[in-house]
């Protein structure tokens, strides 16, 4: 308990300050906004409906996959997640400037706040995966109690990338053009629009190494858990457990860089805003 005690101590402040700063994101984010909090619930949605009627309905990608419009939407969502994460993260530091230079406060709660709103865009999000879920007839499994692991292997994947973005992007505000670039490439080389099979079956090699990306790897594992088994996963291509660690290496070494990173800049960033 005394261990408890001496971290609750240490950071009370951190985590009513994250607490704040949530809550100040979610009111200024629809500040205005007529439907509000729905937005965060509707923009998925509108994109899978162009998605879906693209590549499903006319181009008849995913027609041998079962429950491929949840499959589609599920990816779409968990894609979101981490593209949220990662872009407002890049610039967060700088728009608090204002702040930094008058108040001495933990810099990181800034990137915190700002992952933990797109957790919680996530999981109002997900409340529109298991309706579609229900209605498309998916096979609710146990397996699906394993799905927040992936969740939260994104989440800090995404939260590493988004601490070293920010750091540098004090300094270089051409990072910001060039993670747009950046992700364009990740979201068509995810297998998000279109099932991996369609890879795996002329290329094999390539399927393994779209998987070793992190993001598209956690993607893959939480479709097979939660919609169907048919689902093509890292695990299922490759029999090497040093090959399918290397996602996991990826996003603890990324973690560690933030760390060290963030630290080292943080103590200038009032002076470089």
């Amino acid at each position: 308990m005394g261990i408890v005690k001496r971290i609750r101590s240490r950071y009370h402040y951190s985590f009513v300050l994250l607490r704040q700063m949530v809550i100040t994101d979610f009111k200024l984010r629809y500040q205005g906004s007529v439907l509000g909090y729905v937005w965060s619930l509707l923009r998925p949605l509108f994109l899978f409906i162009i998605l879906y009627f693209v590549f499903v309905k006319f181009m008849r990608i995913g027609a041998d996959m079962p429950h491929f419009p949840v499959y589609l939407l599920l990816g779409i969502v968990v894609w979101n997640f981490f593209a949220e994460i990662t872009s407002t993260c890049i610039d967060s530091i700088v728009k608090q400037s204002d702040i930094i230079r008058k108040l001495n406060f933990p810099k990181y709660v800034i990137i915190l706040a700002t992952a933990v709103s797109a957790l919680i865009n996530l999981l109002l999000n997900s409340v529109i995966i298991v309706v579609f879920m229900v209605l498309n007839h998916v096979d609710f499994s146990l397996g699906i109690l394993w799905t927040p692991l992936f969740v939260l292997e994104i989440f800090v994947f995404a939260l590493s990338v988004g601490f070293i973005l920010s750091a540098l992007f004090v300094r270089l505000r051409d990072i910001n053009y060039i993670l747009a670039v950046v992700m364009q490439a990740l979201f068509y080389s995810t297998p998000i629009i279109y099932p991996l099979s369609m890879v795996s079956e002329k290329w094999p090699v390539i399927a393994k190494l779209l998987l070793l990306n992190p993001v598209g790897q956690a993607i893959q594992d939480i479709r097979y858990l939660a919609i169907t088994p048919q689902t093509q996963t890292l695990n299922g291509l490759v029999h090497h457990w040093y090959i399918t660690a290397i996602p996991y290496t990826i996003v603890v070494v990324c973690l560690i860089v933030a760390i060290l990173l963030f630290k080292k800049r943080s103590p200038y960033f009032a002076e470089e805003v």
